[in-house]
């Protein structure tokens, strides 16, 4: 039966509830159905594939080292060739390609060692405002269906879906969001920690079915993420093995800490786990800072080109919910580092004018007002959001799991929008000044709940 861990700051604390016998007690082996609240909105139904060993599975993209290269992994059970073949759509050409990667072996640590094979094959410098369908398999075994994914255009303006803790149970927010992507309304989804709930259960079983589940958005749009709690057994081992984030920038290959550049923005993706699970070392918890305070510098330095620096990361600095001690040590924590002492975070985004936090954790929306160093930091009291002089924090933990809703505390002062409504969180940079944040909830059809624009036209250090 699952087991929810909730991790506390003292201690580390370990409770375990029981989940709901509604939600069912293992992943199912047959088919799955996951059914909007929205009559409009399809159900999702998703039907193991066949068990030969050879078939790709849990195809998914990510960004490679510049915003027109691809990188393409997958699994098969048995080890296989990792090729993918590669025809351009727009402009077109009937020529295919054929792109080789490698593949490396991964063993659950559960009872049955289960072994797969995770396969990685780089598409480089694919140039701007291409249409183009692969394939990914062998000519040996056999290939995949056929997928399609789109270069951006140059100059463009990117949209991206942001959302966190979406489990294989309850992932109420999916079908939507499959409507939208099919729509063709995103350029990447960021995917703020907390998978499957949880991808090591059922000796791995889990996870493959969650990456499968997501396969009909992740196979088109480069699915960019960053761990959660919920990926900690086995120190994020299956986390680690199934995502490919970007190098270009350094971090630590593992997909824990790394940064890419998407349009105006520089987008970090870091690791929050390692304030909380010093069991499996210190050691990376000092890499990540230092990389960090580096990557900053660097992002700081190149602001004429990417004026907009946004990170993401699972625990959120600044939230007023309900929930243990998530956001009062916990947030602690996350500003003023381990042990309130090692490693703080907020006086580097202080020091290098980060413009926007996205976390999730907690399983609501919530917005804040521009802050730093608990203090708030409106541009104006009519336009809180123009020439803010703190950070913006956001929440988006509301995709849905089997763990259901969070609830809220008191209201914070810092806190500007709350909500426990399922949905996501839709992004649009439009340029090196304007940039809009919307809140979708699932709950009320689709409805727009929350919407800001941020206007910034002196990017730099906040005083």
């Amino acid at each position: 039966m699952p087991i929810s861990i909730k991790l506390g700051i003292a201690g580390r604390l370990f409770t375990a509830a029981l989940a709901c016998l509604t939600l069912a007690a293992t992943v199912p082996t047959g088919r799955l159905f996951i059914q909007s609240t929205s009559p409009e909105v399809p159900l999702y139904v998703y039907t193991p594939i066949p068990e030969s060993g050879l078939e790709p599975r849990n195809i998914h993209l990510s960004f490679g080292d510049n915003e027109t290269s691809v990188v393409v992994t997958w699994s098969t059970r048995n080890d296989t060739q990792s090729q993918v073949q590669l025809m351009s759509v727009q402009p077109p050409n009937a020529t295919e390609k054929l792109y080789n990667g490698s593949s490396t072996i991964f063993v659950d640590s559960g009872t049955k060692k289960a072994t797969q094979y995770v396969h990685r094959v780089t598409l480089p410098d694919l140039g701007w405002g291409g249409l183009f369908k692969y394939r990914c398999g062998s000519q040996a075994t056999g290939w995949s269906d056929w997928f399609e994914f789109r270069t951006p255009k140059r100059g463009f303006s990117p949209r991206l879906a942001m959302f966190g803790d979406m489990g294989m149970v309850n992932a109420q927010s999916l079908p939507r969001l499959m409507q939208d992507a099919s729509a063709g309304m995103y350029d990447a989804i960021l995917h703020v920690g907390d998978f499957a709930y949880d991808m090591q259960e059922q000796d791995g079983a889990t996870g493959d079915q969650f990456m499968q589940m997501i396969q009909p958005i992740a196979a088109r749009l480069p699915y960019m993420t960053c761990v959660g709690n919920h990926e900690f057994m086995y120190n994020f081992s299956h986390y680690k093995n199934r995502f490919t984030m970007p190098k270009g920038f350094g971090g630590d290959g593992e997909s824990m800490f790394y940064s890419f550049d998407l349009g105006p923005a520089h987008i970090i993706g870091i690791s929050t786990e390692f304030y909380f699970f010093v069991e499996y070392g210190v050691d990376q918890l000092k890499s990540q800072y230092d990389w960090l305070q580096a990557d900053l510098e660097r992002a700081s330095k190149n602001r004429a080109a990417r004026p907009w620096i946004i990170i993401m990361g699972h625990r959120p600095m600044y939230c007023s919910n309900d929930d243990g001690d998530d956001c009062t040590f916990g947030a602690l924590f996350m500003r003023e580092g381990f042990l309130a002492r090692w490693y703080p975070l907020e006086p580097l985004l202080q020091k290098y004018g980060v413009d926007l936090a996205l976390w999730a954790h907690e399983h609501t929306y919530e917005r804040m007002w521009p802050v730093t160093r608990l203090e708030v930091r409106n541009g104006s009291w009519a336009e809180p959001y123009s020439e803010p002089r703190g950070t913006v924090h956001v929440v988006t933990g509301s995709a849905g799991c089997r763990e259901r809703h969070d609830t809220f505390g008191s209201p914070m002062y810092y806190s500007a929008f709350r909500s426990t409504d399922y949905g996501y969180t839709r992004m649009q940079i439009f340029n090196s000044t304007h940039l809009s944040l919307e809140q979708v909830s699932d709950d009320q059809q689709g409805r727009i709940i929350d919407r800001i624009t941020i206007v910034q036209h002196n990017h730099g250090p906040f005083p």
